[in-house]
C-alpha cells in the first residue's frame, strides 16, 4: 500500500496537469476568437446611414415603408424635410444636415429628389447614390426640359399655381393627384397623401442644375414603368446615360416606394453594400 501511494499521487498530479493544459487551451481559444467576433460587431456598425430625399409635393412619409424596412434591417435612416424651394436652395439646407452625420452615406433621392442626390454627391462619406422614378440631371439641365423630351408625363397639365407675395408656387389638382401619382395605391392610401401634399417653388423646375454626379460614385436606379408624372423613357435615358444599375419594376406608379417597398429597399441595400 504504501509502495502505491506515490503512484496514485503522481497519477492525480498528471490528471490535473492535464486539466489545466486543457483550461488554458480553451481559454487561449476564447481569447483569440474575440477579436473576430469584436470584427463582426465594428462591421456591423460600419454599415452606412441610409438618407432618403423625398420629391416634390410630398413628405418624408413617402419613404415610410422603405424606413421601416431599412431600420429592421440594422440601417440608420434619415429622411430630412426637403424644403423645395429649389434646387440650389434646397442644396444648401441639405448640405447642413449631412454634415451632421457621421461616416459613409448612400444617398437616395425620389423625383425632384433625384436632382438634389446629384448635386450632392460629392459630400463627404457619400459611397453611392440610388434614384427612385428620380431625375438624373447633368450640370446646365432643367427638370422641366428633360421631362418634356419624352412621352409619358401627364403632370403638367395637373399643375396649378399658388402666387403669394415673392412668388409663386405649384400644387397638383387634388382629383387628379391619384392618377399622375399613385395609381397602384388603394384609394384610401393614395387619398392620405394627396391631403399632405406640399407645393413646390415654381422656379424648381426650370431651374439649371449645377452639378453632374462623379462618374466615380456608383449609381443605381429604380424604374416604375407605369410611371405618369415622370415619363419612364425618361428615366431610362437618365440612368443609362449616368451608367446606373437598372431595376425596373413593371406596371409600378411614381410612388414606386410606397406601392413597392420591398423591391425598392433590395435596391437601397444593394448599393449599401
Amino acid at each position: 500500500m504504501k509502495n502505491l501511494m506515490p503512484k496514485a499521487r503522481n497519477l492525480i498530479l498528471a490528471a490535473l496537469g492535464t486539466a489545466l493544459l486543457v483550461g488554458g487551451a480553451t481559454t487561449a481559444q476564447a481569447a483569440q476568437s474575440s477579436p473576430a467576433q469584436s470584427s463582426t460587431t465594428a462591421s456591423a456598425q460600419a454599415k452606412p446611414t441610409i438618407v432618403l430625399l423625398h420629391g416634390a409635393f410630398a413628405d418624408g412619409s413617402t419613404w415610410s415603408e422603405v424606413t421601416g424596412r431599412l431600420q429592421h434591417d440594422g440601417y440608420t435612416v434619415v429622411t430630412p424635410a426637403v424644403p423645395l424651394r429649389g434646387i440650389a436652395a434646397d442644396t444648401s439646407y441639405l448640405s447642413g444636415v449631412l454634415a451632421t452625420i457621421p461616416g459613409p452615406k448612400v444617398l437616395v433621392g425620389h423625383s425632384y429628389g433625384g436632382a438634389l442626390v446629384s448635386e450632392l454627391a460629392g459630400t463627404t462619406g457619400v459611397k453611392s447614390l440610388v434614384y427612385v422614378a428620380a431625375f438624373i440631371p447633368q450640370a446646365g439641365e432643367t427638370l422641366g426640359a428633360l421631362n418634356s423630351q419624352f412621352e409619358g408625363s401627364e403632370l403638367g397639365p395637373q399643375l396649378v399655381p399658388i402666387s403669394y407675395p415673392g412668388g409663386v408656387d405649384l400644387a397638383i389638382k387634388p382629383e387628379n393627384s391619384r392618377a399622375v401619382f399613385a395609381a397602384d395605391l388603394p384609394v384610401r392610401q393614395a387619398n392620405i397623401f394627396v391631403s399632405a401634399e406640399r407645393p413646390i417653388a415654381a422656379s424648381a423646375f426650370d431651374e439649371h442644375v449645377a452639378e453632374t454626379a462623379p462618374a466615380t460614385i456608383p449609381k443605381y436606379a429604380v424604374i416604375p414603368t407605369g410611371d405618369h408624372a415622370i415619363a419612364p423613357a425618361a428615366e431610362r435615358f437618365m440612368a443609362n446615360r449616368a451608367n446606373a444599375t437598372i431595376t425596373e419594376i413593371p406596371g409600378a406608379s411614381h410612388l414606386v416606394a410606397l406601392s413597392q417597398p420591398a423591391a425598392v429597399t433590395s435596391v437601397i441595400e444593394r448599393a449599401a453594400r
